[in-house]
């Protein structure tokens, strides 16, 4: 199926005239090569290694809607003079052995250390631009808030398999009490770590992979920056996002209940990366228990 993928694959670049295919990444549901177009620029491919995926974190991916969402938000946030990678054409396949593609500029790297103050300026900005008008494939076709809530519960089931006396989850509706403050007013990235940011001198010129985007509010960002934080690759230094996202915005608060629950969220998808999906003995039990943790924490702002 992969070769069959490939050989589509060299067929819409001589169609687009690109030389030079280069893989330059590779996740659970795409590929991404890089190449030089017509007019000498740089442009980057992303293929969709199938149709439909299913992972541990995710059992029900569909990869189509994936692509057509990074193309409807990457027009909608240049327009707005946000930086993403410009989306240049979509192409969806008539055959299922045949791959969705997208093409879009490359972005450079100049392999400089992250500006995390000025990465919090540019996610308040994101934050107040006028969200898309698009339902995110990560609401799974609901209101933010109840996804956030059957996701925390789907996947603390999925950890309860791999992990010997998991305890029982927070109550549903707990978790949704926690959550009746957010509002869908925001697009929100959830997936802001090193991988996805493209930066010259530090500042960021590009975030990508709008995958796990939702509309929400600050504090659902905020819940996976703090989580995504406490690994060192992500580069990602919380307490300076927080000032440069003071100067414009309002930044919420530790306390925050939204938060702590979209911390519980985020905790629960990296242990299961780390026990299922990149499997890692060291990390997966921590991340585990720090999941668990935090989850005592959301039952005792109950109590």
């Amino acid at each position: 199926m992969m070769s069959e993928r490939i050989t589509e694959l060299d067929s819409l670049a001589e169609r687009w005239g690109l030389n030079g295919l280069e893989l330059v990444g590779k996740g659970l549901e795409f590929s991404v090569y890089r190449a030089q177009g017509r007019d000498g620029q740089p442009v980057a491919v992303r293929l969709a290694h199938r149709r439909f995926d299913s992972n541990a974190n995710d059992p029900h991916v569909d990869t189509r809607a994936l692509l057509l969402q990074e193309y409807e938000i990457a027009r909608h946030l240049a327009a707005h003079g946000l930086p993403v990678a410009q989306a240049k054409e979509l192409v969806l396949a008539d055959e299922p052995a045949s791959p969705d593609v997208l093409l879009s500029a490359y972005v450079p790297d100049d392999g400089s250390s992250l500006d995390s103050l000025g990465l919090g300026q540019l996610l308040a900005r994101l934050h107040q631009a006028p969200p898309p008008r698009l339902t995110p494939v990560a609401s799974e076709g609901g209101p933010t808030a109840s996804a956030i809530t059957a996701r925390i519960g789907r996947r603390w089931a999925e950890i309860g398999h791999l992990v010997n006396d998991w305890p029982e989850p927070p109550d549903a509706s707990l978790v949704a009490g926690h959550l009746t403050s957010l509002t869908e007013d925001s697009l929100l990235h959830l997936d802001v770590r090193s991988d996805n940011i493209r930066r010259q001198q530090g500042q960021t010129v590009a975030l990508l992979d709008w995958s796990n985007a939702l509309l929400g509010s600050p504090p659902v960002e905020f819940g996976r920056l703090v989580e995504y934080a406490r690994y060192t690759e992500n580069e990602l230094d919380v307490e300076a996002i927080r000032s440069g996202y003071a100067r414009t915005a309002t930044v919420p608060p530790d306390s925050d209940p939204c938060l702590l629950v979209c911390r519980l969220d985020a905790a629960l998808m990296l242990a299961l990366v780390f026990l299922s999906e990149a499997p890692d003995p060291s990390r997966g039990p921590a991340a585990a228990d720090h999941a668990r943790e935090i989850a005592l924490r959301v039952i005792a702002r109950h109590a």
